[in-house]
């Protein structure tokens, strides 16, 4: 049975392209959304783009037939514009001036000869208004990764015959030859392209080796014993996300990096990169170039005063704050001299050794020979984390850093976030690694360990 579903504005500002995801079934906009396209048309950041696109295609198929009586769509579907139904009556609490109510309108029309009809919309509010009104609505999920708890972590616990871990660090181990406990029972594994693995011992729970699936093998770790830039791990996660980060741009040019605040994701990555792009005879990027998206930020730079260094500069604190523990790593005489601590970090930037741009900036172009660290990736859309990695030119190094558990865009939850939907459509590629840090992982302070953990 064919459906009928009415889209929300805000469906196609996040997804330009979801008017082909509904197959053959019909589709309706409210031609209040055609306004409201028209109102974002004109922005300069990642909406105003969307909206353009949608609006160009719009036009396409407007050339191809008329759009107030439905046109057909390449997925086999039809799309028209509606603009009937102004005299639907709603509660008295809803009032029709209000754009979203008058997409509700719509809906109550359409439902009386439109069995079913679906309204979908990213807007949770809508959809609680939609269910006080009889109207069944959803999420636009097909950019949607599985729930939080269901999703990748790029790491997993295994168990070996003892003697194979004697000889793991000349010759690795068979796959075949891990298991995994579940229910009381021995289970194979079915490892993932660069998983690392925490394999124990069978006789004994505390002897352990740590490997990494290279598509045929588990491999031991090759950069265990590294120091870059003098910090060594402290636990389990932080030895996998160094090896990740410590491998060239060639074998692992995209690093996805999952954790709460305090296990050291921005920490390590500036440690790394700054070892990376200070080597003298190995020196594998020319920069560290940082950026990070903030939904406020991002839509009102081109209206703020100064340079784009200055603009940014407010959301570059917690990137300084760690370059300041590098700079400095002896804790008793780190901040008696605040203003030579400033210089240090200062001079990473003046010498082009570490830069920071908008994301908004980075568009277009082609990234070659730097270490591209994405802090605060899990306010992306899907679009823009698809955007960005694939900016990435010769010898460039992408690390997409995040919490899935701390969005701020209203858009967007642990499921529909650029960084979860990246960290699902790139699992399981060679030239991807994943970690997720757990909650115990954290070194900020005990505080933050404690709060990590109970909250």
């Amino acid at each position: 049975m064919k459906k009928t579903y009415v889209l929300d504005t805000n469906v196609l500002i996040q997804s330009p392209l979801a008017l082909l995801a509904f197959e053959d079934n019909q589709i309706v906009l409210p031609m209040v959304v055609l306004e409201e396209l028209d109102k974002f048309k004109n922005d300069d950041a990642e909406r105003g783009r969307n909206a353009r696109q949608v609006i160009r295609f719009l036009e396409q198929l407007r050339q191809s037939g008329n759009l107030l009586e439905g046109v057909p769509l390449a997925s086999g579907g039809t799309l028209r514009i509606e603009s009937n139904f102004t005299a639907i009556k709603l509660p008295d609490d809803l009032r029709p001036d209000v754009n979203d109510n008058r997409i509700l309108q719509i809906c109550v029309g359409l439902s009386r000869t439109c069995d079913p009809l679906i309204l979908v919309t990213k807007d949770i509010m809508v959809r609680l208004k939609s269910q006080m009104l009889g109207i069944p609505a959803e999420d636009f999920t097909n950019e949607q990764s599985p729930s939080i708890q269901e999703q990748y972590t790029g790491r997993m616990d295994a168990y070996a015959p003892d003697e194979l871990l004697n000889g793991f660090r000349k010759k690795g181990m068979s796959p075949n030859e891990l298991y995994i406990i579940q229910d009381g029972k021995r289970l194979p594994i079915a490892p993932i392209c660069n998983q690392f693995f925490i394999i124990h011992s069978e006789t004994s729970e505390k002897k352990t080796v740590l490997g990494r699936f290279d598509g045929k093998m588990i491999v031991p770790l090759k950069y265990l014993k590294e120091k870059p830039f003098g910090v060594s791990p402290r636990n389990v996660g932080q030895r996998f996300l160094q090896e990740a980060l410590m491998l060239d741009a060639e074998t692992a040019p995209l690093v996805i990096v999952r954790g709460a605040a305090g296990t050291a994701k921005t920490f390590y990555s500036l440690a790394v990169g700054l070892q990376r792009t200070f080597e003298k005879d190995t020196k594998k990027y020319r920069k560290i170039l940082i950026t990070r998206p903030n939904v406020q930020f991002d839509d009102d730079i081109g209206f703020l005063p100064g340079s784009e260094q200055e603009k940014i500069a407010p959301f570059l604190r917690p990137v300084i704050d760690n370059l300041e523990l590098l700079v400095d790593q002896d804790d008793g005489e780190r901040y008696r001299n605040e203003k030579e601590l400033s210089g240090k970090v200062e001079e990473l930037f003046s010498r082009g050794i570490v830069t920071a741009e908008a994301m908004n900036f980075i568009r277009g172009r082609s990234i070659s020979q730097t270490y591209l660290i994405i802090d605060e990736a899990q306010n992306l859309t899907p679009k823009q984390a698809k955007g960005l990695i694939t900016r990435v030119g010769s010898g460039t190094k992408v690390i997409l850093l995040g919490d899935p558990m701390q969005i701020d865009n209203p858009l967007l939850d642990e499921r529909t976030n650029g960084l979860s939907y990246a960290s699902e459509r790139m699992k399981g590629s060679p030239l991807c690694f994943q970690i997720s840090m757990k909650s115990e992982e954290c070194e900020r302070s005990e505080l933050a360990h404690d709060a990590a953990s109970r909250m």
